[in-house]
């Protein structure tokens, strides 16, 4: 077991606190078939990241904003198989208001419709692509969240799961733990995860008065 002390958690979304790896897929898939776009590609280029980037990458000429609403609709409306990611409904129930917040690259709507579906509790103080102006891997959106709690990103933990997401808590001064839901061990290390684990199960909290106090079950 490792212990780290914190003063708050910021948690991503997608493949941290739900999983939404096949919805995300479906719908990514089918868009870059549409589009005559290599699948695979695509839904590895858009896992933790603002949806109109990845539309911006892969179709830089076309009405992107049109096209990122098109992905939008077709992602709050898949929810088939949407569900909490292993214990994290355990773990953020066990947390105190005010210790954790939610910071994704997906919009406000899909954000609400996939906490909702998972059994989470949508945070006044949740963070998703439209309250950055830039997305991660940009740290911008871990230290507004950190910043919306009253603490420095530095004295933060956040929880990922694909490289972007940790690339944007390190610049921003947190520590990282990462889960290997839709990237490998290897590609978390890389990118700078400070710890991986499997996921929220793995991870136990308790406050001490001053600071959250996490346990982590490390796996060789």
């Amino acid at each position: 077991m490792t212990t780290i002390h914190c003063q708050a958690l910021l948690f991503d979304m997608d493949g941290v606190l739900v999983d939404s790896t096949h919805a995300v897929a479906r719908v990514w898939h089918q868009w870059a078939v549409e589009r005559g776009f290599d699948p695979e590609k695509v839904v590895q280029a858009a896992h933790g990241r603002p949806s109109l980037d990845t539309v911006r990458d892969f179709l830089p000429n076309a009405d992107s904003h049109a096209e990122n609403l098109e992905v939008e609709r077709r992602e709050v409306e898949d929810l088939e198989g949407v569900v909490a990611m292993p214990g994290a409904q355990a773990l953020v129930k066990g947390l105190p208001a005010g210790r954790w917040t939610v910071v994704t690259s997906a919009t406000r709507p899909l954000a609400e419709v996939r906490l909702r579906a998972a059994g989470l509790t949508v945070l006044p103080s949740l963070i998703t692509a439209g309250d950055s102006q830039h997305g991660k891997p940009h740290p911008e959106p871990y230290q507004k969240a950190a910043a919306r709690l009253g603490y420095a990103a530095s004295d933060c933990v956040v929880v990922e799961d694909a490289p972007a997401g940790i690339q944007a808590g390190k610049a921003a001064g947190a520590r990282v733990i990462a889960f290997p839901t839709t990237s490998n061990r290897g590609e978390l290390e890389k990118a700078g995860a400070d710890w991986v684990v499997r996921n929220c199960a793995d991870i136990s909290a308790a406050f001490d008065g001053s600071s959250l106090v996490l346990k982590l079950a490390l796996h060789a």
